[in-house]
């Protein structure tokens, strides 16, 4: 079997993380990913990015609460949360009650909710709703996405944007460069494959066009990543940091995957990793029957991680530079369907977390009574988020990665 035929087998045959590092993930090397406390050279005062994305269409109306609007109500006389229940951030709004970590981050102003965040002309579909968010280009397709076009335009070393997800999202994929993926359950190979026939699969060719060279090297930069990440997680921890991040499992063996990969993220950042973009993720959100349970825990799962990180970040110098967005494709209907659950809809909150935030409300909570086909209309175009991002944590123009969209970034990160 010559070399090629080994790597289009290899591509099929089931590598963790190789199909997307092939379409162009760590393809300029990354033997530099994740640098250990004591050989990197990261600044501790450059400020990080973790996106954490829910995917599914997270419940907007259940997680931040309109308790005191009849017409919340009126449209879900099964699923609303009575005043009593929620945790009140005023008089009008407050979180689902699973959210007592975030409830406190609020109070100690480390969380900034963006209300009503959409898009013009909203789609109900998760897959171009979220390539939407992903590449932050609501009106024209493009092939890249807001943090790849990021890379491209900056010309950020391969190590600046790593997801801890099992393929590379789009948001991470530019025209000329891309983020890394790494497996937060490490590197799987194949029955008969062994780390050295990976290796040699990424040994570069005389005369290989240049997609080709690309593939190969992402072979190479797999073993790089594998073993890098592993000594990251090993690296001795500076005790201001506290209590480590439990590395949950289920029954199968396998990692409980936010809470996995938020702390794989604390160990990078306390290593010194020069890594400027996290991206994570939590599925299930797509509550169309009995919502009310199965959306409750995932809540649970969300805060548990999520209060855990930011806490554990506010410890260490390089920790209180990270901010953390958490945003999902769509909210859901205002009006419960017939099965106990929700449908696709279209405008909801972005939760905006770290040491850094200015914690409050941002935008206007859109009206339940003055919809759009049954679906709230956003206050708050998503450009505007992520322009915050690109402005106050990656230190670059939004208008030049947002296709010219320009509007003053939100106050939610004041400058240091």
């Amino acid at each position: 079997m010559d070399i090629l035929t080994r790597r289009r087998f290899l591509l099929a045959s089931g590598v963790v993380g190789a199909g997307a590092l092939a379409a162009g993930a760590g393809a300029l090397g990354l033997a530099e990913l994740l640098k250990t406390a004591s050989g990197g050279t990261s600044d501790a005062s450059a400020r990080k990015l973790v996106l954490v994305t829910l995917y599914g269409g997270n419940d907007g109306l259940n997680t931040v609460v309109p308790f005191a609007d009849p017409a919340y109500h009126s449209a879900r006389p099964e699923l609303a949360y009575a005043p009593e229940e929620v945790l009140h951030l005023d008089d009008t709004l407050g979180l689902n009650p699973m959210l007592t970590g975030l409830k406190k981050l609020w109070d100690d102003k480390r969380l900034a909710i963006v209300l009503g965040v959409g898009y013009p002309r909203p789609d109900r579909s998760h897959f171009r709703s979220m390539d939407i968010w992903q590449t932050a280009s609501p009106v024209n397709p493009v092939q890249t996405g807001w943090v790849g076009r990021w890379l491209d335009g900056t010309s950020a070393p391969p190590e600046a944007a790593v997801s801890f997800e099992p393929v590379l999202p789009p948001m991470l994929a530019g025209e000329t460069r891309a983020g890394s993926c790494v497996s937060p359950s490490g590197l799987s190979l194949p029955n008969g494959i062994t780390p050295e026939m990976l290796a040699a699969l990424g040994q570069p060719e005389d005369g290989e066009p240049t997609p080709r060279a690309r593939a190969a090297s992402a072979y190479t930069d797999l073993l790089h990543v594998e073993h890098l990440i592993r000594e990251a997680e090993k690296t001795p921890r500076d005790p201001a940091a506290g209590p480590e991040l439990e590395l949950l499992t289920t029954g199968t063996g396998r990692t409980s995957s936010l809470s996995t990969q938020l702390a794989l993220v604390a160990r990078c950042v306390e290593a010194g990793v020069p890594t400027r973009v996290y991206s994570v993720s939590l599925d299930g959100f797509d509550t169309h029957a009995d919502e009310r349970a199965g959306h409750e825990s995932l809540l649970k799962r969300l805060d548990d991680a999520l209060s855990g990180f930011v806490n554990r970040m506010s410890r260490t110098e390089a920790g209180r530079q990270v901010t953390v967005l958490v945003y999902s494709e769509f909210g859901r209907r205002v009006r419960a369907n017939a099965s106990d659950g929700t449908d696709h809809g279209t405008a909801a909150p972005v939760f905006v977390l770290g040491p850094r935030v200015a914690g409050g409300f941002y935008g206007e909570q859109p009206s339940l009574t003055d919809l759009d086909d049954g679906d709230l209309k956003a206050n708050l175009d998503l450009r505007t988020v992520i322009g915050t991002m690109l402005h106050s944590v990656l230190d670059v123009d939004p208008g030049q990665y947002l296709d010219g969209f320009r509007t003053d970034p939100l106050p939610l990160l004041p400058a240091v």
